[in-house]
């Protein structure tokens, strides 16, 4: 029996040619998307406001402003969670919008180590 070989499958070293091609575009474009990644900024906020913490692409802290009024000497475990929590929430911003925007080059395809 005769083994068929569906079309527009095979096309030998053309077709292989053209997969190299094809990944390495998509290698390019996933490098220029991490360089705008790393140079942007991403905020949040926690407590109403209270405490905001600016964190660069590259998951660095830029900056953290904290209003007077939720200092209390009494109460630091409320002001490190806020601050904890605003922190998390940046870095989580940067996952999902570096998700979102990978999958927009990788059409939804995981590739594992890239992020």
């Amino acid at each position: 029996m005769k083994a068929r070989i569906p079309k527009n499958m095979g096309g030998g070293a053309q077709n292989m040619n053209s997969m190299i091609r094809q990944a390495q575009k998509m290698q390019d474009e996933i490098t220029v998307l991490q360089e705008d990644i790393e140079s942007r900024e991403f905020s949040a906020t926690a407590g109403g406001g209270a405490v905001e913490v600016v964190v660069s692409g590259k998951k660095l802290i830029k900056s953290l402003n904290i209003k007077p009024e939720v200092v209390d000497s009494e109460d630091i475990e409320m002001l490190q969670d806020l601050i904890i929590s605003a922190v998390n929430e940046a870095v989580g911003n940067i996952d999902a919008t570096t998700e979102e925007e990978m999958s927009k080059i990788t059409g939804g395809v995981s590739l594992p180590g890239l992020f």
